[in-house]
């Protein structure tokens, strides 16, 4: 079985600069780590190969410094690894980055099964699994809590709906999105690190995918407009109330209407 991993490296700290005209974050000279929600990805990936056999896919999009999320997953047991880097990628939206990281999976050939993380620690969207499963149109689950059966021709999941849970059925090729706690990740083995320290990672520009219409990637394919982006307002301040639940009652209501809340 042919199974391909996305993975992204996101920033190692809640204290990132954001290019005011661009609204993008500022990742050079930045901490950076793997996306957690990713580790599950790899875990899930790893198990089923050791169950149905094949080889699993390492595919990342960012910058140069993003090699180093591929080589902690060769030392958690992938084969393969590919980075998806160009300056006109830059600045993409979920869209644009969904049909990067598509062009790039159809560069790479066919694969049974795709896997992505529930989501990206630093947008939050949860969208480019499911967008990238539409650019390739293929079957797409989300929010996959458990393997239940790997077959030859499908994979049965798990799914958690917060208010209740699914089971289905999926054929190949499919994409999974998957949850935390999944499986715990194995960590990285010191000795594959070494083993596939000088091992090829295939770095894929614009030049090299099926469409090359620039304005198709990065800013110029992105047809989210930011109108203005800001860190939260830190607010410590805070009140320390004694009494009656009788008059601190009292005293949070005439609070509330005072801040107009009530």
């Amino acid at each position: 079985m042919n199974i391909l991993v996305c993975i992204k490296q996101v920033p190692d700290s809640n204290k990132v600069e954001v290019d005011p005209v661009t609204g993008v974050l500022k990742r050079n000279g930045v901490e950076s780590k793997m996306n957690p929600y990713d580790l599950y990805a790899i875990e899930t990936a790893l198990r089923i190969r050791e169950q149905m056999g094949g080889e699993v896919y390492a595919l990342s999009m960012g910058p140069g410094q993003a090699a180093g999320v591929i080589k902690e997953a060769f030392a958690m047991g992938v084969d393969k690894g590919a980075l998806i880097s160009d300056r006109k990628f830059g600045g993409a939206d979920v869209l644009a980055t969904s049909y990067t990281l598509s062009q790039g999976i159809k560069m790479l050939g066919e694969f049974d099964l795709i896997l992505c993380g529930k989501q990206t620690i630093d947008g939050d969207t949860a969208q480019v699994g499911p967008e990238i499963s539409e650019w390739l149109n293929i079957p797409s689950v989300s929010n996959v809590s458990k393997i239940i059966e790997v077959k030859q021709d499908a994979i049965v999941v798990e799914m958690d709906m917060t208010d209740d849970i699914e089971i289905t059925k999926v054929q190949y090729p499919c994409l999974l999105a998957v949850d935390k706690d999944i499986f715990i990740p194995r960590l990285p083995s010191y000795i594959k690190k070494i083993e596939t320290k000088d091992r090829e990672i295939k770095i894929i520009t614009l030049n090299d995918l099926e469409d090359k219409d620039e304005m198709h990637y990065g800013l110029n394919g992105s047809p989210t407009q930011v109108e203005r982006i800001f860190p939260p307002a830190v607010n410590n301040e805070r009140e320390m109330w004694n009494g009656t639940s009788l008059e601190l009652t009292n005293q949070l209501a005439t609070k509330l209407k005072e801040l107009k809340f009530a």
